[in-house]
């Protein structure tokens, strides 16, 4: 049966829901060090991590929202349903792990759920196995780049500055962590904001038949394929998760900023500068990556250059388990969504 014009709109109005808990529960990821560090307090943290999410509409490109809106599952195996279903999964697996204090990763919640969903349509020929090659490697590079630029650049700083006094050098990182801050959450809605416009636009490509005759402002919504996204669709993700980010989730600031290991302005820095380097060269390749993977990796490098028994561990690990459980578990969720919808 066709969908309706209404039951489109719906979805993407759930793709906008998803992209706002997406900012909700990944603000912890931007403001985490820099809060845990009293540089900034939370509430200002999270308005100044959230402009620089909506900065980044105006600063990088699409490339990984084109690689989610045609590289990842035939075209011909989505539509409303496999959509809505994989928004479901991400969201209902976000929650679990916002409930949980876990900061575990929205972008392989959203991928997982695509996928499961995908699948449960039209079975495993659905996956265009060539465009996970570069996500999951990622699930592993991703946190390794951030670890090992983090702990590269402390050992660099901690030896080129050997000389200075503390309190100086604690009052400039305390101004430089406001830059490194605001880079990390300029790359976090630089990756983040582009999974939902890719959603969004392998949604309206898959119905364009529905829209090719419309008139006013329905006729917006008519793209006939993913090489170009449209600029509503960019404005609309960017803001989502920019408001989702200024909501806050402090649950997990706690486990990023505090438990994995202490941090001063000098490691925070080091560690969003770190993390935002990462996060940008992903996704000037078109990957999309989890900004949270990156900056625990960044942090654990931070923490690991002084002493190795400065990171808790048994954390650590148990935020692995995290990473390792979210595609299973959302693509899980979301194949079972799908098979009630149809």
């Amino acid at each position: 049966m066709e969908p309706s014009v209404g039951f489109v709109i719906a979805i993407i109005g759930v793709a906008l829901v998803f992209d706002f808990i997406n900012g909700f529960h990944d603000s912890a990821n931007s403001i985490a060090t820099v809060v845990s560090t009293r540089v900034l307090t939370p509430g200002v943290a999270v308005v100044w991590a959230a402009f620089f999410n909506f900065a980044a509409a105006f600063i990088v490109g699409t490339a990984v929202a084109k690689t989610i809106g045609k590289g990842l599952i035939d075209p011909s195996a989505v539509g409303p349903n496999v959509v809505l279903a994989a928004l479901i999964g991400a969201i209902v697996w976000n929650l679990i792990t916002w409930w949980l204090g876990l900061p575990s990763s929205s972008s392989h919640a959203l991928l997982g759920g695509y996928g499961g969903a995908a699948v449960a349509k039209a079975g495993a020929g659905a996956l265009i196995v060539s465009g996970w090659i570069k996500p999951i490697l990622f699930i592993v590079i991703s946190p390794m780049l951030g670890m090992a630029l983090g702990l590269g650049l402390t050992v660099i700083l901690s030896w080129a500055l050997r000389g200075q006094s503390p309190g100086p050098m604690d009052k400039l990182f305390r101004r430089l962590q406001l830059v490194s801050a605001a880079l990390y959450s300029l790359s976090h809605g630089a990756n983040d904001a582009q999974k939902t416009m890719g959603i969004i636009v392998g949604l309206l490509v898959a119905t364009q038949a529905l829209f090719m005759e419309q008139t006013g402002l329905l006729h917006i919504l008519y793209v006939p394929n993913a090489d170009t996204i449209p600029l509503w669709v960019e404005m609309a993700a960017y803001s989502a998760i920019a408001l989702g980010t200024a909501m806050g989730g402090w649950r997990i600031v706690k486990t990023m900023g505090t438990r994995i290991t202490k941090l001063r302005p000098f490691g925070g820095f080091c560690a969003e500068t770190a993390g935002g380097i990462s996060v940008m060269i992903a996704s000037s390749m078109g990957i999309p990556v989890s900004t949270t993977h990156t900056i625990t990796g960044a942090i654990v490098g931070v923490g690991s250059a002084s002493r190795l028994s400065a990171v808790r561990w048994g954390v650590a690990g148990t935020i692995v388990w995290a990473w390792v459980l979210t595609i299973p578990m959302s693509a899980a969720i979301a194949a079972i969504t799908y098979l009630i919808l149809r």
